[in-house]
């Protein structure tokens, strides 16, 4: 992919970024174009801050741009103190989202449904449209979908909600059914209440979910990329929804006192002017979008190679890592940069570039532990199962006894 100078005009900015790397080697420190504020309008829509204007966290802005790329890595989880711009940078990659195909049925057929089970596969009505060739499907933008922290049960999964003159009850969609096809978003997902994390463990396992109220049933999909944010100090995440994160990334304070200074320099004219602010990065923004859909549809043309499978299959052996997940988030996350700078054969230096985001926080001192003890107790079975019988004990009259 290329991508010519956008809003980050002046000094030695005047260059061609080539490749997802070199744009975020230049967006990180570059100084912005100042423009005076602009009138309020009063718009209902939030602007968030642009992902372009983050300064430094390479890894961070890395790590997600990836996630657009190849939803197969399984999504993010930034994990950092307060004021890093943990949520900003989620936030602000909405106008870089894709567009996807989402199903004109209520049912949600596909496709792709007839392709794999036929016409029986498909609600009667989609049946038909299919026979008369007509679109089962539309193109929409992905959208972000924020889980709040103070999210009830019925709120994620779907409450019951009276329609219609006569009080019909009908279930009414939940936040898990909206993020299918998007993605979901959790701040503070390590306080997040024990029940929404079941049932958004439940979800993203089976990509469906049924709720039940009284005699109304309905089953939804929800196949959605999960990105998440925690401050450590506040509590520890469940190893359960731990593992649903592909990429883990640590995102620290920004050292650099240049960085720091420009950062701020950049807060200050957001809060001054969203509206202009936006405005100097919206071309570019769209620019970059483009390229990320075009990105997305390579994917699969990516080669990996014997030598970099063997490469990643031997670090991982080397860390003792049990979870399969780990070679699917490592390769995945290996394929998508690859394909993000331009190339089509993954290399071990790919692998290693991903390898600390897709390989952190995978291994279980408990765990280990657990399975070295069990360890330990098989020899010694296996050492008992090698005895002679009559070596074990007991007399040979007791042996032939008959239990009572």
């Amino acid at each position: 992919m290329i991508w010519t100078d956008g809003p980050f005009r002046g000094g030695d900015v005047s260059k061609t970024v080539r490749t997802l790397t070199d744009l975020l080697s230049l967006a990180g420190s570059k100084r912005f174009l100042e423009t005076p504020p602009t009138e309020d309008l009063g718009f209902a829509e939030a602007l968030h801050f642009p992902f372009l204007a983050l300064v430094g966290q390479r890894e961070m802005k890395l790590a997600l741009l990836l996630t657009i790329i190849n939803p197969n890595i399984g999504g993010a989880l930034l994990i950092g103190p307060r004021g890093t711009g943990k949520t900003t940078a989620v936030r602000g990659l909405a106008p870089l989202l894709p567009d996807v195909q989402r199903s004109r049925c209520p049912y949600g057929c596909l496709p792709e449904d007839i392709e794999a089970g036929g016409m029986d596969a498909v609600c009667p009505d989609c049946a038909k449209r299919y026979g008369e060739n007509q679109p089962l499907t539309f193109t929409d933008r992905v959208s972000l979908i924020e889980l709040p922290l103070n999210a009830r049960l019925e709120d994620v999964i779907g409450s019951l909600s009276e329609q219609g003159p006569h009080v019909r009850m009908r279930i009414r969609r939940g936040i898990l059914s909206r993020a299918d096809q998007n993605i979901l978003y959790a701040d503070e997902v390590n306080l997040l209440s024990d029940p929404v994390v079941d049932a958004m463990l439940d979800a993203a396992a089976q990509g469906t979910y049924s709720v039940h109220r009284g005699s109304q049933v309905a089953t939804y999909r929800s196949r959605f990329n999960l990105i998440g944010c925690m401050n450590p100090e506040e509590g520890r995440l469940r190893p359960q929804i731990l593992d649903r994160f592909g990429l883990r990334v640590i995102v620290p304070g920004i050292s650099d006192r240049t960085d720091r200074m420009e950062a701020y320099r950049r807060a200050l004219a957001y809060r001054r002017s969203p509206l202009a602010f936006s405005q100097q990065y919206a071309h570019f923004t769209e620019q970059i979008r483009v390229e990320l859909e075009d990105t997305r549809e390579k994917i699969q043309e990516t080669t990996l190679l014997q030598r970099t499978r063997d490469a990643g299959l031997a670090m991982i052996e080397r860390l003792g890592i049990h979870s399969l997940r780990a070679e699917l988030t490592l390769f995945e996350a290996a394929r998508a940069y690859t394909v993000a700078d331009g190339r089509k054969r993954v290399r071990v230096e790919d692998v290693r570039i991903v390898a600390p985001m897709a390989l952190r926080m995978r291994r279980s001192s408990f765990m280990q532990g657990f399975l070295d003890a069990q360890a330990t107790e098989d020899v010694e079975i296996l050492a008992a199962l090698d005895v002679p019988l009559d070596k074990l004990g007991g007399d040979e009259e007791k042996k032939n006894t008959p239990e009572r």
